[in-house]
């Protein structure tokens, strides 16, 4: 494998993008969402909505294939003011384990450095996630809001804080 961890730029990449969304949600939520609502997440409705939000997202390669995204920015609402935000963080399945996660989560703390706090939401019950999330320095901070994937659910907030800062 050779990784490496960019800025996504190209039409290439973008699809890879909406690929990779696409299928993170088919492998990680079996179970956790209703199927029917699975089902309604297209490849192509992916796909597009990776052209629409092309800032603030990091993809994974290994060659010239994308396996993995991260995206991030400020916090979406004034409620945790002065704090980045992960907004998404996938995987293809067949590269858990092989360091796609931890080099994007590392890439985009890094793009979020002028912040002392990042927050991340995570599906509650989505035990590995959570684990991951926590390995890697983040703790719930028992903020949790309701979801609807097709049946009710619940997001839980996870917070990371850079090291001297707290």
């Amino acid at each position: 494998m050779r990784l490496e961890i960019k800025a996504m730029e190209t039409p290439a990449e973008t699809e890879g993008k909406g690929y990779v969304h696409w299928k993170g949600w088919q492998e990680a939520y079996q179970g956790l969402a209703d199927p029917a609502y699975l089902e309604k997440m297209t490849l192509e409705a992916c796909v597009k909505r990776a052209y629409e939000w092309p800032d603030g997202v990091l993809v994974a390669k290994d060659g010239p294939r994308v396996v993995g995204f991260a995206g991030y920015g400020p916090y979406r609402d004034d409620t945790l003011p002065g704090t980045g935000e992960l907004y998404a963080l996938y995987v293809l399945k067949e590269y858990y384990g092989r360091g796609a996660g931890p080099a994007l989560l590392r890439a985009a703390l890094a793009r979020l450095a002028g912040y002392p706090r990042v927050a991340l939401w995570v599906l509650k019950g989505n035990g590995r996630a959570i684990r991951f999330y926590q390995k890697n320095g983040f703790v719930p901070d028992g903020a949790e809001q309701s979801i609807t994937l097709g049946r009710p659910g619940t997001v839980l907030r996870m917070i990371w804080t850079r090291p001297g800062q707290g």
